[in-house]
């Protein structure tokens, strides 16, 4: 007969049960605090098509122009706390699809092209049929852009058809023409802003190129190079100097004043980006009145991205329920748009100083500022189940030591960073085979080693060729690194062959090899002598 004394599931004592450690809140960084300043809402959910475009006007009360469908919408910029569609939206002048609206650098006019070839300019502030209408192209025009600065006659445009023009567009005349200025589609297109005349275009043939309408016939072309995918968006920086480029699941910032020297890249997303833009982020030091300057960029995969190209570094991210194609952000920092394919358009709205300071504005002109109540926290509050966690425990309470933070190596840190090249240069620099091995593993398992071995310059590729030379025959990791260093010899031939040191590298390794063949045949030799003995022996 059972004990009834015992219970009949045994149990350990309670003493043994130890809660989890209390999940520590986080403290936001002032750009955190600043997108989340921004009230979410659906600027336009009637819309079926992709929102294929969004601009901004440069001049108050900064309008936005959605192209969707066969129409460019327009929203009045000085609504509130929501944008508006204006009393004449949309511009509907199109027998088909709209693409890319352009406003002209005083708000007066906006130009948008089609899928018939066509370029049509409007007024902004009424309804009417199109001022102008530009005809020159064959094929959807995708790209049309007026110069950022104060030039209100001219404008370009590129095409399906490798077209490249730059129009007057009073006289509906071309200045100049670019007929095969690309190899394929031309989708992407940006004025500089640091003269009127000079343009970069992006195509589908890889290629980005810079242009200048002032040079003599022929010389146009001031630079060319190559981004590695279809580029989908190029944006010219403030400076003028740097250029960002979007194609694949990556976005470039290249340095044009050096010729086009690429100077980062940027690999946040997981799938093809589709449209940049340029942002200000409002921060509350006095030393930032203007704001700083950011990079926004959107993809498929359903986030934005903002990337601070002074530091090198994402600094926000946001994720929306859909494929995202366009994205705009008010010169005034207080609204930002984002298209979706679906045809809805994501809008966020910055509160109002006044608003988000109450009635303490008009106290401070009084002289009087009153002091703010005393919040009463509630169980629905977060602060709430963290009363009293700053006491220090008494001689009978049950201590929980917090767990001890893992420390990552440097190249650990680099590589969450998705910086692969430099995750690999310091790997190498460290000389420790295991750590090289697990980062080019990890490489592998993200398909980026080939594309870092490419590179990789002249220095840093004699780290990767004396590391060969050393543990390419180490039975441990030998079967990954031969084929690695097959791999690297094939690549990288025109770079060895012109630099000595590098010579000296590749000779050594294979002095190295020969000598590990030598070796595996003075073995099989012995194995075959062996081999009889043992099997005499075993008889």
């Amino acid at each position: 007969m059972a004990d009834e004394s015992k219970p009949f599931f045994p149990v350990e004592s309670a003493h043994h049960v130890k809660p989890p450690p209390p999940r520590r809140a986080q403290s936001l960084t002032p750009e955190s605090r600043f997108w989340r300043s921004f009230r979410h809402s659906e600027l336009a959910s009637g819309l079926i098509l992709p929102v294929t475009a969004l601009e901004f006007s440069p001049v108050a009360p900064y309008h936005v122009a959605a192209a969707c469908s066969a129409a460019v919408h327009l929203f009045d910029g000085a609504a509130s706390p929501s944008l508006a569609p204006l009393p004449h939206s949309p511009l509907s002048g199109f027998s088909d699809v709209a693409y890319s609206p352009s406003f002209r650098c005083d708000g007066a006019l906006l130009a948008a092209g089609g899928e018939s070839g066509l370029v049509q300019v409007f007024r902004v502030d009424k309804a009417g049929p199109p001022l102008r209408r530009l005809r020159a192209h064959a094929r959807p025009v995708r790209v049309v852009r007026y110069p950022r600065l104060a030039d209100k006659i001219h404008l370009f445009s590129g095409g399906d058809d490798a077209l490249l023009a730059y129009w007057d567009v009073p006289s509906e005349a071309q200045v100049v023409s670019f007929p095969g200025a690309h190899r394929d589609y031309i989708r992407a297109g940006s004025a500089s802003p640091t003269g009127p005349e000079v343009f970069a275009t992006g195509s589908y043939d890889h290629t980005v190129k810079l242009w200048d309408v002032r040079s003599p016939p022929g010389s146009n072309l001031l630079l060319g190079f190559s981004h590695g995918d279809p580029v989908e968006s190029v944006l010219f920086l403030p400076s003028g100097g740097l250029l960002a480029t979007a194609g694949g699941n990556v976005v470039k910032i290249w340095d044009i004043i050096s010729g086009g020297k690429l100077i980062h890249t940027i690999e946040s997303h997981n799938k093809t980006v589709t449209a940049l833009c340029l942002g200000r982020i409002k921060n509350e030091s006095p030393s930032h009145d203007g704001g700083e300057p950011r990079l926004l960029s959107v993809s498929i995969d359903g986030y934005m991205k903002s990337f601070d190209f002074a530091t090198f570094k994402i600094t926000h991210s946001m994720r929306y329920p859909a494929q995202l194609l366009s994205v705009g952000f008010s010169p005034s920092g207080n609204a930002r748009v984002v298209g979706t394919s679906d045809g809805v358009i994501y809008m966020g709205m910055k509160k109002r100083q006044e608003e988000a300071n109450g009635t303490n504005a008009a106290s401070e002109l009084d002289g009087f500022i009153p002091e703010p109540e005393k919040q009463v926290l509630r169980p629905t509050n977060y602060r709430y189940f963290h009363r009293g966690k700053s006491e220090k425990p008494q001689d009978t309470d049950y201590v929980i030591p917090r767990a001890a933070k893992v420390k990552l190596a440097e190249h650990d840190k680099l590589l969450k960073k998705f910086w692969h090249k430099e995750a690999l240069v310091v790997a190498l620099s460290k000389k420790s085979a295991s750590s090289v091995v697990a980062v080019m593993e990890e490489l592998v398992a993200r398909k980026k080693l080939l594309k870092c071995v490419a590179n990789l310059d002249v220095d840093e590729l004699g780290l990767l060729l004396r590391f060969l030379h050393k543990n390419a025959t180490s039975p441990r990791h030998a079967r990954f690194l031969m084929g690695l260093t097959k791999k690297v010899l094939e690549m990288r031939a025109d770079d060895i062959q012109s630099n000595n040191n590098l010579r000296i590298y590749v000779r050594n390794l294979k002095r190295m090899i020969a000598e590990e063949i030598q070796i595996q045949r003075s073995l099989q030799e012995i194995q075959g002598m062996i081999s009889p003995l043992l099997v005499i022996a075993g008889r």
